[in-house]
């Protein structure tokens, strides 16, 4: 059965329907409500349970066992008898695809299919990809007003489609054709005369594939995708089918260029209709590859997929009996603010936008991924740097009606040609910049910030206010969110915020024992200079679905304690703040202005914190958020101990020695269960340098240790924890480990990637 007695769904879950007006015009906002109320639920309309939130997203995907894909394919309506004899005339008879196959057969054909999408060999279609554009961005530089989408969002897509999988660049438009009538017949609500219409289109379709199969079977020298698929028919003909072949062209020759094709679309859109982000690509190319994954998070082309439940599970911790249909909304996920801070923000500095779920995760991610990166970088690098003064037309965007696609069908754009740069320097046109191929490289993300206050906070402490040197507001951040500053001698030092009110503040504690990043700030640093910053970033998050919340700051770890404090204001919770002297702890003013109730602890003065009293005192379920000098941290966590029931939440920003000694290390095997592959990590590199190295993209912000966000889910084998962010208790239950300093303690490891 698909639906389920037991769990009750409010009246909005129950009417949820994805073919409404609401979720058409913007998925992730409309389903706002159930990522903060109620993330999973069952929709009557759509007899489907619906997953919102990030986490529960992910862990779909990453159990391809529990949660088949073989539904992904299968019609939203069901087809009229009418439509079926049509497609008969045809000898339509799509089956499986890597798309809607389970395993082991999805994951035997997906690595016997996999060169072509390695880093290297991608590499080879970049100069043929550049050549596209920039013809395509010729004809039309001197018009001053375009359709981008029919003028270059479409036609390159499916051109670069094409050449990658061998197939004659010719019939368009027909294909055009086709590739919607396809998207509406299996993930949009047709009528029934509109079932027979298209019926036609899809049979022509896969009349169509047919014989451009049969003409490329004739030719066994050729290159391209399609052409290495035949000769692994031959090869293996027993994984690689007839059958699969004609299958996986059809399938193929729409998703390797219409996700592409609308994920172009709405980022034009976006990046026009802000034209804060539009301006600083211009300025500073170097935000392109992460302008374009943070448009793939915020507006990408892939809403939802399906999958069916193989036995009873829980999602979420809602039960989903076995034979349930599940409707997962990635872009729902992207907007998830427990993941991304800020999350309905377009932020191209947002240093983990490429953790985002547009490409799916697991043992089906994406294979076409960095293709279609490939592809996006190059067409904004083209209009940016040729045509910067590009401007949106007046105009209503309008999106093909379905459940798993999103993405305008144009998009109107003007600009003056007396304005081209080109025009003034013609050896502007052949400029380009080239990027790595895979994941954007975040260490480039630096924001120019100019210091609009310095105040004395404490002896030895400065304050520091930032703001944008042309008066832009800055992102919102969360309680415990840090900033990265870019210091002179190539050093970085994270900083917690703790301005009132939103403000961009950090107070910094001069460290002359360090390594010189405070003392320069505190004996260089003047109000109106300009720093180079990234972030924000939390990971160090208040739980807000905790009853009550225990707060504990030992000297400067204060600022993140406080802003936490300021937010639980109308909430329980207790602040207690420790330091040796009472003219030596920052913002401890502020402290007793708004927060009469805090605790002060002040070593001069007589007073000590009871670590283990504090604990055992506080309330069972209590989320404890600890941040200071790793004694008073040890110390909060062997309180901790007796207290399972407790949720420990602490933050280390001392730096860890990561380097590698290769006389010290050994090499190590791990294998990667969700994406079914076996790598080697040798004494030389990380494991995260050679998840980066095989195209697996794992966020990665400090590679010190100290943030969690290389965080990866260990299965089986020892693991030689190297990091400062895992409790005593976790490391002893050894199921996480973090990627960029941990690796083996035995020869092998099995991880959830």
């Amino acid at each position: 059965m698909s639906g389920c007695p037991i769990h009750q769904s409010s009246d909005r879950a129950r009417a949820f329907d994805p073919f409404g007006p609401e979720f058409q015009a913007d998925p992730p906002g409309s389903l706002a409500w159930a990522r903060e109320g109620e993330p999973v639920f069952y929709s009557d309309v759509l007899n489907y349970w619906v997953v919102t939130r990030y986490e529960d997203v992910k862990a779909v995907f990453r159990d391809n066992i529990t949660f088949s894909a073989s539904v992904a394919l299968e019609k939203m309506v069901p087809p009229t008898p009418e439509a079926i004899e049509i497609l008969k005339t045809y000898a339509f008879d799509l089956r499986k695809t890597l798309v809607n196959e389970d395993e082991p057969v999805h994951m035997e054909r997906r690595r016997a299919l996999l060169d072509a999408f390695s880093p290297a060999a991608l590499q080879g279609h970049e100069a043929m990809l550049r050549q596209l554009v920039r013809a395509r961005v010729d004809a039309i530089v001197d018009q001053g007003e375009a359709d981008l989408v029919k003028a270059l969002l479409w036609e390159v897509p499916l051109t670069v489609a094409l050449h990658f999988l061998g197939v004659p660049e010719s019939d368009m438009e027909k294909l055009r054709e086709f590739s919607v009538a396809h998207t509406l017949n299996v993930w949009g609500k047709p009528s029934d005369d509109q079932q027979e219409a298209l019926a036609h289109g899809v049979g022509r379709f896969w009349a169509y594939c047919g014989v451009v199969l049969d003409r490329m079977k004739a030719n066994p020298d050729g290159h391209g995708w399609m052409h290495d698929m035949i000769r692994a028919n031959r090869e293996i003909p027993e994984i690689v089918t007839d059958n699969y072949l004609h299958s996986m062209l059809m399938a193929i020759i729409v998703a390797a260029h219409e996700t592409t094709a609308l994920a172009g679309a709405n980022m034009m859109r976006r990046m026009l209709g802000d034209r804060a982000a539009w301006t600083a690509v211009c300025r500073n190319p170097d935000l392109i590859p992460n302008a374009v994954e943070e448009c793939l998070r915020h507006s990408g082309s892939q809403v939802a997929w399906r999958r069916m439940a193989t036995r009873d599970t829980t999602v979420g911790g809602v039960p989903i009996p076995k034979g349930a249909r599940l409707l997962i909304v990635s872009a729902s996920g992207n907007h998830d603010p427990r993941q991304f801070e800020n999350p309905d923000a377009l932020d191209l500095w947002r240093d983990n936008a490429a953790a985002h779920l547009t490409f799916g995760y697991g043992a089906h991610q994406c294979m076409g991924k960095n293709l279609g990166r490939m592809e996006l970088r190059v067409m904004l690098e083209e209009l940016t740097r040729r045509l910067p003064h590009l401007e949106l037309q007046d105009q209503n965007f309008h999106a093909l009606p379905n459940v798993s696609f999103y993405g305008v069908d144009r998009v109107l754009v003007r600009w003056d040609p007396a304005r081209n740069p080109e025009r003034r320097n013609p050896a502007l046109r052949d400029r380009n910049r080239r990027f790595p191929i895979g994941a954007p490289d975040v260490r480039v993300l630096t924001r120019a910030l100019r210091v609009a206050r310095l105040d004395p906070l404490a002896q030895g402490v400065l304050g520091l206010t930032l703001e944008d040197p042309e008066g832009a507001p800055l992102p919102a951040w969360s309680p415990g969110a840090h900033i990265d500053l870019h210091l002179p001698g190539d050093l970085t030092r994270k900083y917690s915020l703790c301005g009132e009110n939103g403000a961009w503040s950090l107070a910094v504690l001069r460290e002359d024992g360090g390594r010189g990043g405070s003392r320069w700030i505190h004996d260089t640093l003047r109000e109106g200079d300009i720093v180079h910053t990234r972030g924000p970033r939390n990971h160090f998050r208040l739980d807000d679905s905790a009853p009550a919340h225990l707060l504990i700051a030992g000297g400067i770890g204060i600022t993140p304690i406080l802003a936490m404090a300021d937010h639980l204001r109308a909430r329980p919770h207790a602040l207690h703040y420790a330091g040796r002297t009472r003219s030596g702890m920052a913002l401890v003013d502020r402290v007793m202005r708004d927060h009469p109730g805090a605790h002060l602890w002040i070593g001069d003065e007589g007073t000590r914190m009871d670590l283990p009293a504090l604990i055992a005192a506080a309330p069972r379920g209590a989320q404890v958020c600890v941040c200071g000098p790793a004694r008073l941290i040890q110390g909060v966590e062997a309180a901790c101990v007796p207290r399972p029931d407790l949720i420990l939440t602490f933050e280390h920003f001392d730096p860890v020695d990561t380097a590698l000694d290769p006389d010290r290390e050994h090499a190590f095997t791990v294998e990667l269960l969700d994406s079914d592959l076996t790598l080697t990590v040798p004494a030389t590199r990380s494991l995260l340098d050679v998840l980066h190295e095989t195209g697996i993209d794992v966020p990665c912000d400090c590679g010190e240790g100290l943030c969690g966000t290389c965080e990866i889910e260990v299965e089986a084998g020892g693991i030689d924890h190297r990091d400062r962010v895992l409790t005593r208790a976790e490391r002893a239950e050894g199921r996480r480990m973090m990627a960029c300093c941990s690796r083996a303690a035995g020869d092998r490891l099995k991880v959830r990637l």
